[in-house]
Protein backbone atom coordinates (compact mmCIF):
# COMPACT_ATOMS: atom_id res chain seq x y z
CA UNK A 1 0.00 0.00 0.00
CA UNK A 2 1.03 3.63 -0.56
CA UNK A 3 1.65 5.97 2.61
CA UNK A 4 -2.03 8.03 2.16
CA UNK A 5 -3.18 4.25 2.75
CA UNK A 6 -1.22 3.63 5.51
CA UNK A 7 -1.91 7.02 7.07
CA UNK A 8 -5.77 6.06 6.62
CA UNK A 9 -5.28 2.56 7.97
CA UNK A 10 -3.48 4.02 11.25
CA UNK A 11 -4.39 6.97 12.20
CA UNK A 12 -0.73 8.24 11.69
CA UNK A 13 -0.15 11.25 8.96
CA UNK A 14 2.11 10.90 6.46
CA UNK A 15 4.73 13.69 7.09
CA UNK A 16 4.93 11.84 10.77
CA UNK A 17 5.41 8.53 9.18
CA UNK A 18 8.46 9.89 6.56
CA UNK A 19 9.54 11.43 10.22
CA UNK A 20 9.33 8.40 11.65
CA UNK A 21 11.86 6.98 8.87
CA UNK A 22 13.67 9.60 9.21
CA UNK A 23 14.52 8.62 12.74
CA UNK A 24 14.54 5.13 12.51
CA UNK A 25 11.42 4.02 14.83
CA UNK A 26 9.69 2.79 11.09
CA UNK A 27 12.09 1.08 8.80
CA UNK A 28 12.35 2.94 5.23
CA UNK A 29 9.50 2.09 3.09
CA UNK A 30 10.30 -0.06 0.26
CA UNK A 31 10.07 2.05 -3.22
CA UNK A 32 8.81 0.89 -6.59
CA UNK A 33 10.12 1.96 -10.00
CA UNK A 34 8.02 5.63 -9.92
CA UNK A 35 9.66 5.67 -6.59
CA UNK A 36 6.60 5.86 -4.50
CA UNK A 37 6.67 4.47 -1.13
CA UNK A 38 5.25 1.29 -0.36
CA UNK A 39 4.19 -0.52 2.93
CA UNK A 40 2.59 -3.86 3.92
CA UNK A 41 0.48 -5.06 6.80
CA UNK A 42 3.48 -5.63 9.46
CA UNK A 43 4.01 -1.34 8.52
CA UNK A 44 0.45 -0.78 9.61
CA UNK A 45 0.79 -3.45 12.98
CA UNK A 46 4.04 -1.27 14.00
CA UNK A 47 2.55 2.45 13.51
CA UNK A 48 -1.03 1.23 15.33
CA UNK A 49 1.30 0.07 17.89
CA UNK A 50 3.56 3.51 17.68
CA UNK A 51 0.28 5.56 18.08
CA UNK A 52 -0.53 3.87 20.69
CA UNK A 53 2.34 4.25 22.72
CA UNK A 54 1.94 8.33 22.10
CA UNK A 55 -1.23 8.54 23.17
CA UNK A 56 -0.06 7.12 26.63
CA UNK A 57 2.63 9.84 26.29
CA UNK A 58 5.61 7.63 26.39
CA UNK A 59 8.21 9.39 24.56
CA UNK A 60 9.45 8.34 20.97
CA UNK A 61 13.07 7.33 22.71
CA UNK A 62 11.06 5.05 24.99
CA UNK A 63 8.80 3.41 21.90
CA UNK A 64 12.05 2.79 19.91
CA UNK A 65 13.49 0.70 22.86
CA UNK A 66 9.70 -1.20 23.13
CA UNK A 67 10.31 -1.98 19.61
CA UNK A 68 13.70 -3.63 19.88
CA UNK A 69 12.65 -5.36 22.87
CA UNK A 70 10.00 -6.92 21.03
CA UNK A 71 12.61 -8.94 18.43
CA UNK A 72 13.77 -11.17 21.53
CA UNK A 73 10.99 -12.84 22.28
CA UNK A 74 12.30 -15.12 24.92
CA UNK A 75 13.89 -12.18 26.97
CA UNK A 76 12.38 -11.10 30.64
CA UNK A 77 9.86 -7.92 30.40
CA UNK A 78 11.53 -6.08 32.61
CA UNK A 79 12.47 -4.01 30.49
CA UNK A 80 9.15 -2.60 29.56
CA UNK A 81 7.77 -3.13 32.89
CA UNK A 82 10.56 -0.27 33.74
CA UNK A 83 9.11 2.04 30.80
CA UNK A 84 5.39 1.98 32.06
CA UNK A 85 6.12 2.12 35.61
CA UNK A 86 8.25 5.20 34.85
CA UNK A 87 5.80 6.37 32.09
CA UNK A 88 2.78 5.98 34.77
CA UNK A 89 5.24 7.64 37.62
CA UNK A 90 5.45 10.74 34.69
CA UNK A 91 1.94 11.05 35.01
CA UNK A 92 1.13 10.64 38.65
CA UNK A 93 3.51 14.04 39.05
CA UNK A 94 1.77 15.85 36.58
CA UNK A 95 -1.62 14.79 37.88
CA UNK A 96 -0.81 16.42 41.40
CA UNK A 97 1.08 19.28 39.70
CA UNK A 98 -1.98 19.94 37.68
CA UNK A 99 -3.95 19.56 41.17
CA UNK A 100 -1.79 22.19 42.61
CA UNK A 101 -2.45 24.63 39.92
CA UNK A 102 -6.13 24.27 40.02
CA UNK A 103 -6.34 24.36 43.99
CA UNK A 104 -3.98 28.27 42.87
CA UNK A 105 -6.47 29.04 40.51
CA UNK A 106 -9.24 28.78 42.66
CA UNK A 107 -7.65 30.37 45.47
CA UNK A 108 -7.09 33.52 43.21
CA UNK A 109 -10.74 33.28 41.60
CA UNK A 110 -12.40 33.53 45.02
CA UNK A 111 -9.94 36.25 46.06
CA UNK A 112 -11.36 39.44 44.74
CA UNK A 113 -14.79 40.77 45.68
CA UNK A 114 -13.94 44.36 43.97
CA UNK A 115 -15.50 45.69 40.38
CA UNK A 116 -12.46 48.19 40.06
CA UNK A 117 -8.80 46.84 39.05
CA UNK A 118 -7.23 49.71 40.79
CA UNK A 119 -8.25 47.05 43.98
CA UNK A 120 -8.33 43.70 42.42
CA UNK A 121 -6.75 41.41 45.06
CA UNK A 122 -6.11 39.03 42.09
CA UNK A 123 -3.58 41.19 40.40
CA UNK A 124 -2.08 42.05 43.81
CA UNK A 125 -1.53 38.79 44.75
CA UNK A 126 -0.10 38.05 41.46
CA UNK A 127 2.36 41.18 41.63
CA UNK A 128 3.09 40.41 45.71
CA UNK A 129 6.16 37.90 46.08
Amino acid sequence: MQIKQLASFTGVSAKTIRYYEDISLLSKAKRGDNGYRYYDDQDVSLLKFIRRCKELRIPLADIKRLVVVQSSGNDPCKQVDTIIFQQLEKIRIAQYELHQLEQNLKTLANCCKHERIKDCAILKHLRSN
